[in-house]
């Protein structure tokens, strides 16, 4: 069988080209991912809330219907834009930054603080969660969710087929390891209240195809941190 032609872009670029069809690419990973996080938030009721790399307001959104201020912020038009015209997003404080630069808010002005599958393309992994930690009030939460790194060692990365040409398109990834993220997170003067790694199940598999060539590999890591 041909390979497919793949062609990496920016991480930016290739997220705005992924943005008209990421919430119906049936990407395994959020499979895996959206219920883990759904479980792990709980309740978020007056709650003031910052995601970051919001993408197209899939977590964003549901916080804020769940009653939760809600701040999301990407580098991405186009996912921001996704987000922008879906129902409820009015609710949300949508912002075009680039989560490289410092975060544009004061310290310890959010109650929890989100970055879900955003950190397999961040290259500086310290000051990622420096700007995590300090925008996070004392006694605050801090959830991280990221492709798990054992996927890079197959070959695997954030990838799309691009709709126009047929040829897979790779959005700029960095291969950090678990131990970046662990220190990191260290570092930054966080404590760990929980970590977990996830596998694909032959129950997904069933429900989504592209999850098969994946079942029983790690696939998603969770991290919920304890600011303070």
């Amino acid at each position: 069988m041909d390979q497919p032609d793949i062609r990496e872009l920016p991480t930016r670029d290739g997220y705005d080209l992924w943005s008209s069809l990421y919430d119906t690419d049936g990407n395994p990973l959020i499979l895996l991912e959206t219920p883990e996080v759904e479980g792990t938030l709980g309740p978020v009721t007056g709650r003031s809330v910052l995601d970051l790399g919001c993408g197209t307001g899939r977590h964003a959104l549901r916080l804020a219907a769940g009653g939760a201020r809600v701040t999301g912020v990407d580098f991405s038009p186009g996912m921001l834009a996704r987000a922008r015209a879906k129902p409820g997003a009015e609710r949300v404080d949508w912002i075009v930054h680039d989560l490289a630069a410092k975060l544009p808010f004061e310290d310890g002005r959010f109650d929890l603080v989100l970055s879900a599958l955003v950190l397999d393309h961040v290259r500086d992994v310290d000051s990622f969660f420096r700007e995590a930690a300090r925008v996070c009030r004392r006694g605050g939460r801090i959830v991280f969710t990221v492709m798990h790194p054992a996927l890079m060692l197959r070959g695997v990365q954030a990838r799309f087929t691009d709709p126009a040409t047929g040829g897979r398109i790779h959005p700029e990834s960095v291969p950090n390891q678990i131990s970046d993220y662990v220190m990191g997170a260290m570092r930054a003067g966080l404590r760990f209240s929980r970590m977990s790694e996830h596998a694909l199940t032959e129950d997904h598999a069933k429900a989504n195809q592209r999850a098969a060539r994946h079942v029983g590999w790690p696939m998603l890591m969770v991290m919920i941190l304890e600011h303070g």
